[in-house]
């Protein structure tokens, strides 16, 4: 799992917060406690995917496009994240003349493909309004 996902997350469910639901690049990375930047490139993505929009100049910054009771974590994995528990290098060599060895990579992208579809359907069921009302139960 990478971290843009939990950034991502993180910062839909601060501009559901927000009565406005806008926020600048800068109050949002306050809130995650993360770089600018590093804001600015997640968020890209999200616009990029019609979850949020921006505004430029005084008063601009990021403004929440989706209801909060509609996307769930799912949707965002598959924006963010999609892939990302599969590992870029596995042991093994097919061309191993060793039954583990030659097969290991082929069933261990099979396990992590289906580990990521369990994921992703886990993740279907929780929307950025659900882990809004999460966050306020903890108050």
């Amino acid at each position: 799992m990478n971290s843009e996902f939990t950034i991502a997350v993180h910062s839909l469910v601060f501009l559901a917060y927000l009565p406005e639901r806008m926020a600048s690049s800068e109050m949002i990375a306050h809130n995650v406690g993360t770089h600018s930047a590093r804001i600015r490139k997640v968020m890209s993505s999200l616009r990029r995917s019609g979850f949020v929009d921006t505004r430029e100049g005084s008063g601009g910054g990021y403004r929440l496009t989706i209801d909060p009771k509609s996307v769930t974590l799912a949707d965002i994995y598959r924006v963010l994240a999609h892939g990302s528990l599969i590992p870029s290098w596995c042991s093994g060599d097919p061309g191993m003349d060793c039954v583990v060895g030659s097969n290991m990579n082929e069933v261990m992208q099979g396990i992590f493909c289906s580990a990521e579809k369990q994921l992703e359907g886990y993740f279907k069921d929780i929307t950025i309004e659900d882990v809004l009302k999460q966050i306020r139960a903890c108050q």
